[in-house]
C-alpha cells in the first residue's frame, strides 16, 4: 500500500496531570500504530504559551508525531482528535520530499550537536 510521510502537532489542555498527558499521547500513538502507521519521530515540546486564547486557556502542552501511513488514516486520526475534549488544536501536514529530508537532517543534527558540544569551562 502507498504510504506518505506526515507530521501532526496537537495541543493538549494545560489542566491535565502528567499521567493524563501520557495517557492522551499514548491513545493517539495507538490510533496510529493500530492502523498500520510507522512512527518515525515523537517529540514532547512541553507547556508553551499560545499565540492567542483557545477555550479560555493561554497555555497548552504541545506534542509532535512524525509518521508514515496511508492517506486514509488521516481522517481517522483527525476524527479522534475532534472527539477528545483534551485536545485544544491539531494540525496534520503531508511532508514532501524536501520537508522529509529537512526533518531527517534536523533529527540527526540535533543528536550530533548534543554529542559534539564543547564542554563548559
Amino acid at each position: 500500500m502507498f504510504q506518505n510521510q506526515y507530521e501532526t502537532v496537537f495541543i493538549l489542555t494545560p489542566v491535565l496531570s502528567e499521567a493524563q498527558i501520557k495517557d492522551a499521547v499514548d491513545k493517539f500513538k495507538s490510533v496510529l500504530t493500530d492502523h498500520g502507521a510507522e512512527i518515525l519521530n515523537e517529540e514532547a515540546w512541553g507547556l508553551r504559551k499560545l499565540a492567542y486564547t483557545i477555550q479560555h486557556k493561554t497555555t497548552g502542552f504541545y506534542q509532535l508525531f512524525e509518521f508514515k501511513s496511508s492517506p486514509t488514516l488521516i481522517a481517522v486520526l483527525e476524527t479522534e482528535f475532534k472527539r477528545d475534549e483534551r485536545i485544544l488544536r491539531f494540525l496534520t501536514t503531508k511532508l514532501d520530499k524536501h520537508a522529509a529530508a529537512y526533518s531527517a537532517k534536523r533529527k540527526s543534527g540535533a543528536s550530533k550537536s548534543k554529542e559534539t558540544a564543547p564542554a563548559a569551562e
